[in-house]
């Protein structure tokens, strides 16, 4: 048993809090709604789409304001934001040009979690150039100049970090990527990197290279840039990758849209820093994202033991908040950020297990209590100030009807 600085007690083993270290906040409407006709790829982003067409700041402040005590009920204690839904719907700014994203930022905010705003470029709608159109003009600032200018008028706050974002080589035109590096220098810097072969194979057909190699030569991989996904890679590709950078992996998301089983053990062999996120939020459930790295390294190799329990957790908890630019939790030390989650010893899936392997039994569910930066933000299950599941349910409601 153990105590917050309230002097409530906590049950169960306590952990440090969880980093979600990819998140698409309004991805969450999408969950059990792709799978009509079998689902694909397609019909997944076609209903993707639809929603990004029908937010506008506070409808997105809700559903997010939902979906952040939603990760909150999990154990996660700080989110990075990849975000690319900046405009109106058709493409217009809104009269304070960051309203989505300080919308997001009151969200996290209001969910009693930390956030990390990951804001992205996003000029293109393919690797050879081809302008946005339809409900993508609302992710575009229509140069990079124009995404600095608007970048450099964000404010975070307590719990607020700003970093950046290449939405991914299809997106961001090459002949900025150099400067882009340069100016976002020493901020947490995400990128989706070859999530599926076709990207590699459109990448190789303009630029002659496969993405990673393209972002090395630009000087975009530093000592604070994330690669999420990196599921089909070269060997050169994991010798770029593995010269220090974070990779985020996404098994439930991955999973959920067949994007394939990334190289994690040969990622970390070589030198990389894994981490994990819930990406499109098919689950948010850091437990199930963790042992799904050592599980689907299970399936593709045929044999047991790729990571211990105890690498799963540090991806969850002090890697993830270390790619996001906060050094100073995801531990349960002195002078550490006082983030903590007690998990039941004692529920169905947990009774009898060796809590030292509690990272292949537990689920979001058995997360009874949540403390962020010393304040207690989950009781019971429950979250102290958001009814979760009637938020969600209100809110998804209000963006698809």
């Amino acid at each position: 048993m153990n105590s917050d600085k309230s002097g409530e007690s906590l049950r169960g083993l306590v952990i440090p809090g969880f980093a979600n270290a990819h998140s698409h906040a309004f991805h969450r409407a999408l969950r059990g709604r792709t799978h009509g006709d079998r689902g694909s790829f397609w019909t997944w982003r076609e209903l993707m789409y639809q929603v990004a067409g029908r937010l506008d700041p506070d409808s997105y402040f809700t559903l997010a304001k939902a979906v952040y005590g939603e990760m909150a009920l999990a154990g996660i204690t700080t989110v990075g934001e990849f975000h690319y839904l900046h405009h109106g719907p058709d493409g217009v700014p809104y009269a304070d040009p960051n309203a989505m994203g300080h919308a997001l930022i009151a969200a996290a905010r209001e969910a009693g979690i930390r956030i990390t705003l990951l804001d992205a470029v996003y000029l293109t709608a393919g690797v050879e150039g081809k302008p946005l159109e339809g409900v993508q003009r609302r992710f575009g600032d229509g140069s990079y100049d124009g995404w600095f200018e608007r970048f450099e008028q964000l404010h975070g706050g307590d719990g607020v970090k700003i970093g950046a974002a290449l939405h991914s080589v299809r997106a961001a035109p090459a002949d900025g990527m150099a400067t882009f590096a340069q100016r976002t220098g020493g901020l947490p810097v995400h990128v989706h990197l070859s999530e599926q072969p076709a990207e590699n194979e459109a990448c190789r057909n303009v630029h002659g290279c496969s993405p990673a190699e393209l972002l090395d030569a630009m000087g975009v991989w530093q000592p604070t840039t994330t690669a999420v996904h990196a599921t089909h890679l070269s060997t050169a590709d994991l010798g770029i990758l593995g010269d220090g950078q974070y990779i985020c992996f996404c098994p439930t998301t991955e999973r959920d849209l067949a994007d394939g089983i990334g190289p994690a053990r040969a990622l970390a062999d070589a030198g990389a820093t894994l981490t994990l996120g819930s990406d499109s939020h098919a689950m948010i459930d850091i437990f199930e994202e963790a042992r799904g790295v050592e599980l689907d390294e299970r399936l593709a190799t045929r044999q047991r033991g790729h990571f211990t329990a105890a690498e799963l957790l540090t991806a969850a908890t002090s890697a993830g908040h270390a790619s996001l630019g906060w050094s100073d939790t995801g531990e349960i030390a002195a002078g550490r950020r006082a983030d903590l989650v007690a998990v039941s010893l004692d529920s169905v899936r947990t009774a009898g297990t060796d809590p030292a392997g509690l990272i292949f039994a537990a689920t979001a569910a058995d997360v009874t209590d949540v403390i962020v930066d010393g304040r207690r933000i989950v009781t019971d299950g429950r979250h102290r100030s958001i009814d979760v599941p009637a938020a969600l349910r209100d809110a998804i409601a209000g963006v698809l009807s």
